[in-house]
């Protein structure tokens, strides 16, 4: 089951999000052979995504999201719904780790 954590990006600033993955032991999660995706839309159900960059920073659990100013000075401010997951290839699993809101609050100074 994923952990449910809401965030908030400023409109046209960095985003970044480390999140550090663990085992029902709560000891680190070995993420050797995993891959990390992420993505946020207005809705479940929307064909268009922005995926955010996801960095593996070490194999002990570690991992960053993030987004560019570019990349959120081209989001509208509102309302949107992300999730994290991880692929294995040893085992052979994918799993939804982080999910939750975004919330995109809009830029007053634009350069």
């Amino acid at each position: 089951m994923a952990t449910v954590q809401n965030i908030v990006i400023d409109q046209g600033t960095t985003f970044s999000l480390d999140i550090n993955l663990t085992n029902d032991d709560a000891s680190a999660k070995d993420l050797t052979n995993y891959t990390v995706a992420s993505q946020m839309r207005k809705s479940y159900e929307a064909s268009t995504a922005t995926s955010f960059t996801c960095v593996k920073v070490d194999n002990t659990g570690k991992v960053t999201i993030s987004l560019t100013a570019t990349q959120t000075a081209t989001l509208k401010p509102g309302r949107y719904v992300y999730d994290v997951e991880i692929t294995g290839t040893s085992p052979v699993e994918t799993l939804r780790v982080l999910e939750g809101l975004v919330t995109v609050t809009p830029e007053v100074t634009k350069v």
